[in-house]
């Protein structure tokens, strides 16, 4: 035990638990973001020609 402390028998209540007060949605929205940051670009699809195409119902 520190030596700045009383030392007592008797036994200290609990200290009372605290919440960070942050609300679901910002926690929620801050890991979004930190997975949204964390993921690498993809890669573009081989298989396209890069120019964009006609939706075949576009006539």
């Amino acid at each position: 035990m520190p030596a700045d402390e009383p030392q007592t028998t008797e036994a200290r209540p609990p200290r009372p638990f605290t919440l960070a007060g942050v609300s679901m949605r910002e926690l929620l929205s801050s890991c979004a973001a930190a997975e949204a940051v964390s993921t690498p670009p993809r890669l573009p699809d081989p298989a396209g020609t890069g120019e964009p195409t006609e939706h075949p119902r576009a006539a």
